[in-house]
């Protein structure tokens, strides 16, 4: 499992801006292991998660890998490859061809500070910035990579600093304020919605987990974890909400006891599904239709040998 603990409000915030739409209309998403809760906002549903997790042969992959790599295009939503740079391509093609088709859709896609450091990031958002692709960076600059700080990935304080280079708008938000990453991706979607071409956002908060739960997390200074569980995201609009008086005690209690129950059956369900059979790993990979193999020579094939 990938925990993303610490980074909530980074997901949430950013997909609440967006357009989010059923039909094939909407803006589309390209999310990351950690940004579950954008994926649940465009429609992704609770028990898919977990048959993905589970590889249950009713999972939208069929159980052929157990992570969030699915789509739904009516949606809205693509599901991210593990190289995670690689997706700022794939989602410069997809929002090219909204403009050129003049659709009034945008693209979001979500990366860690580490994948800002292959190739392909470079190469995507070079192609993005010239072709004025309405689409936004989001920078889930969690201070990690794996088991690599970001002062090994960039010599950056930061990520904005590389957009200028691209000719693109850019802007750092606290990650931890679910508000601020709304207001933040709003006014983004906004201008790159009405033309203003790619523009980029780094989300400043920190993995408060291992990469994943085999990962002790045991190079990271465990004072360094304690304080910012002092800015955890969902803490902190809690007490903004109960601050402000737009939602009592009993309110939050009863939705976290209704969060709860709904992911324990959702969970159970997925759990008492059936494991996919061995053959259905060739299903959908080979065809069953036997055709003529295509002669490549500069003579025909001689009949009587066949």
């Amino acid at each position: 499992m990938y925990r993303s603990l610490g980074q909530e409000a980074g997901a949430v915030g950013a997909a609440y801006a967006l357009r989010r739409r059923a039909d094939g209309t909407g803006d589309m998403l390209c999310h990351t292991i950690r940004a579950a809760g954008a994926l649940f906002l465009f429609g992704g549903e609770l028990i898919d998660y977990f048959r993905q997790y589970m590889a249950k042969g009713t999972s939208p992959t069929r159980g052929r890998e157990a992570n969030v790599h699915w789509f739904d295009f009516e949606k809205g939503f693509v599901g991210p490859v593990s190289p995670l740079g690689t997706m700022i391509e794939i989602m410069a093609g997809m929002t090219l061809s909204f403009r050129v088709r003049g659709e009034d859709r945008i693209g979001i896609v979500f990366y860690g500070d580490g994948a800002s450091s292959t190739g392909a990031w470079h190469e995507g958002l070079n192609f993005a910035a010239v072709q004025r692709c309405p689409m936004i960076l989001i920078v889930e600059n969690n201070q990690w990579a794996f088991s690599t700080p970001t002062s090994k990935n960039t010599r950056v304080s930061s990520f904005t600093e590389k957009g200028p280079g691209y000719g693109i708008g850019a802007e750092a938000v606290d990650g931890t304020d679910v508000l601020a990453v709304f207001d933040a991706v709003r006014r983004a979607a906004l201008q790159v919605r009405s033309g203003g071409g790619t523009h980029m956002i780094e989300l400043n908060y920190f993995r408060r987990k291992g990469h994943a739960q085999h990962d002790p997390q045991d190079y990271v200074d465990p004072a360094v974890i304690r304080a910012w569980e002092k800015k955890d995201p969902l803490d902190l609009y809690r007490s903004r909400l109960l601050r402000n008086e737009w939602a009592s005690e009993d309110e939050l209690v009863a939705i976290e006891e209704e969060t709860f129950e709904e992911c324990r059956v959702a969970a159970e369900a997925a759990i008492a599904e059936p494991y996919p059979e061995g053959a259905e790993a060739v299903s959908g990979v080979y065809t069953d239709v036997h055709t003529p193999h295509p002669w490549t020579r500069s003579s025909s094939p001689d009949p009587t040998l066949a």
